[in-house]
């Protein structure tokens, strides 16, 4: 057996790291920008512990453009380094300053805000750069250095006189396939996209600013301005923040700083704070989505230590909050090399998991503080609820106390006051709790009529969710069979007390069957003589509540979510035996007469439901104006 150490070729590393190691090139402008950040953190940290003996003052990272020159230039006012520490940090490639910085500092600098993890952050700069200087002065009392490199393994460092600053200044001499970074609205939009919530100040150019006059000027005067730092960034974001310091409007603030084209403010928020067993912090939104569960996704922010990582959050949040707004930044959220995409680790688990306790938690307090706001806000918040108790286990255990369900006449209620209220005379045959709703009341309008005036409630379940949602809570909860108002006759959904005695013989109700078989000639419709009371309507269409329900999963798999196959059309043409029109077929004689007497009343019930379209119902308005002549 042969042992050994695997030889790395230093010349084959720039190649691989100029076109493999990010998937961006721009991504150079936020890990020089991070070193620049850490530089300034670990100064903070060792004057706060008394080891640096300088003034911390009000350090802030600037960057310069030159377009003549064709550099770009990345300039802190953080610890610096001596040439022992450009040898130590830039020279080995892959080693982690920022790494080697918390290890000794362990016990004080877990709360420093440390980005860095790799050590090849610097190296992104020869994805842009056909030359690297680094122009540096520690805050030790040693002369400061100039590193240059030219994307070879070749490097030359000399002391120089050229810095008197403590801090260090990175110059990127721009390749020619890479001169778009020497715009200044590219690396303003780069700025903003990766760096506006870094913790300390970033510098990029200046702006004019009007000073407010004196109280006692003249009244002619005019106010005076001056050239001042183009601040980019806000280094103390809310979600940085305790939520006791923060009021309704600092978070409203921070949303429109977030998405300053969203014009809808957002219904409410949710303050992530935790410590153990992983840090994270954040801020969610709750924006209008109403039934829109098309709604545009990825606007949730991902940061790592306040640097932008990404927008697309999933495996960290759970589905149903991709929907939702905002902000979640975590030091231990596990990310590659590049820093640009998650890996796949037990603690993601572990945050999502939290991310949806916080956010039921949230809604169970909500509706606990002021019930009658949150049930305003249900309609615009429902869909993510919904969505939530179908797919994620754990929101769905605490459901119980926080989702609603509102019925026709716009009242709301828990389960278990839902239970309550039709647990009395809402029951089948089988002792089930048989929970009537409409999907939308005005096509089924007569339904509901016919309901309500028996005495039972009707809910008003209308987002898309609802089939998959009826169908976790019937398989999840005990006796209990949802049903809507026009999946079957409302009679032979609940028990009756006492049973309809029918007007019809046997004989009479197979004659009667076949006239109207023979009369529709519709294989979708399957007629269902039923002895109902005499002022039920005579002719009714359902649909069968499990292939309407399935047609329903159907119609919101698109794009992937509960996906299904095609269900064929069916319906049921419900005849009530007692009703005046079934006794006036019987006794019609003449086959065309009975047949356009059947038709009419079945093209009535089509109506009711929304079926009679294209030419039937321009023959059925033609004879209706017949009719009307006669």
């Amino acid at each position: 057996m042969t042992t050994g150490k695997i030889n790395v070729s230093v010349e084959n590393i720039f190649p691989l790291i100029k076109k493999f190691l990010y998937s961006d090139h721009e991504i150079f402008l936020r890990e020089l920008i991070s070193n620049a950040t850490d530089a300034t953190l670990k100064l903070k940290h060792l004057t706060n512990i008394g080891e640096a003996k300088v003034d911390y003052g009000n350090p802030k990272i600037e960057v310069k453009i030159d377009k003549e020159n064709k550099t770009i230039h990345i300039i802190d006012q953080g610890i610096g380094m001596t040439a022992e520490e450009v040898e130590k940090y830039i020279n080995q490639v892959a080693f982690s300053g920022a790494e080697e910085f918390l290890e000794k500092y362990k016990d004080s600098a877990k709360d420093a805000g440390i980005i860095g993890h790799f050590g090849l952050g610097f190296y992104s700069a020869f994805m842009v750069a056909e030359k690297v200087e680094i122009l540096t002065k520690s805050y030790k009392d040693e002369p400061a250095v100039r590193w240059i490199c030219d994307g070879s393994p070749e490097f030359s460092l000399e002391e120089t006189a050229d810095k008197t600053e403590r801090g260090t200044e990175i110059i990127l001499h721009i390749a020619e396939d890479s001169t778009e970074f020497l715009e200044e609205g590219k690396i303003s939009e780069l700025l903003l996209k990766y760096n506006r919530f870094m913790p300390v100040p970033i510098k990029f150019g200046t702006k004019t600013e009007t000073l407010p006059l004196p109280e006692n000027a003249a009244e002619d005067a005019k106010p005076e301005t001056v050239e001042v730092d183009n601040i980019i960034n806000n280094p103390e974001p809310a979600w940085t923040k305790a939520p006791s310091e923060l009021k309704d409007e600092d978070y409203l603030n921070f949303y429109r700083e977030l998405y300053p084209m969203q014009f809808e403010d957002p219904l409410f928020h949710i303050h992530l704070n935790v410590d153990y067993p992983f840090n994270l912090t954040g801020v969610l939104f709750f924006p209008k989505l109403a039934n829109n569960l098309n709604i545009e996704k990825d606007k949730i922010q991902l940061y790592q230590n306040q640097v932008f990582v990404t927008d697309e959050v999933k495996g960290i949040v759970p589905d149903f909050l991709m929907l939702l707004r905002g902000v979640i930044d975590s030091p231990d959220i596990p990310l590659n090399v590049s820093r640009s995409y998650l890996q796949a680790d037990g603690a993601v688990k572990k945050i999502s998991s939290y991310i949806t306790k916080k956010v039921a938690d949230k809604m169970a307090s909500l509706i606990n503080e002021n019930r009658e706001d949150f049930e305003k806000k249900w309609n615009d918040i429902k869909i993510v609820i919904e969505y939530g108790m179908v797919s994620e286990e754990k929101f769905y255990e605490k459901s119980d106390k926080f989702a609603l369900y509102p019925n026709v006449d716009g009242k709301y209620f828990l389960w278990n006051e839902l239970q309550d209220k039709i647990k009395a005379n809402q029951t089948d045959k089988d002792g089930n709790l048989v929970i009537l709703y409409a999907t939308n009341e005005h096509d089924q309008h007569s339904y509901i009529q016919a309901a309500q005036d028996k005495g039972y409630e009707v809910l008003l379940l209308d987002s898309p969710i609802v089939p998959h949602l009826i169908q976790k809570l019937e398989t999840s909860k005990e006796k209990i069979q949802f049903a809507r108002v026009d999946a079957d006759h409302i009679n032979n959904l609940i028990k009756k007390d006492e049973p309809i005695i029918s007007k019809l013989n046997d004989t009479e109700k197979e004659a009667l069957k076949k006239s109207i078989e023979e009369g529709i000639s519709d294989t979708k419709f399957t007629v269902q003589l039923e002895d109902l009371e005499s002022t039920d309507a005579p002719f009714v269409i359902t649909q069968p509540e499990f292939m309407r329900r399935m047609k329903d999963m159907q119609a919101t798999g698109g794009g992937g979510m509960f996906a299904m196959g095609g269900f064929p059309e069916m319906y049921n043409l419900v005849v009530n035996t007692n009703s005046d029109l079934a006794g006036k077929i019987l006794k019609i004689e003449n086959a065309e007469d009975k047949t356009a007497q059947i038709k009419h009343a079945v093209d009535l019930a089509k109506l009711s439901q929304n079926l009679l379209k294209g030419k039937d119902l321009t023959d059925f308005i033609q004879r209706s104006y017949q009719d009307l002549a006669k």
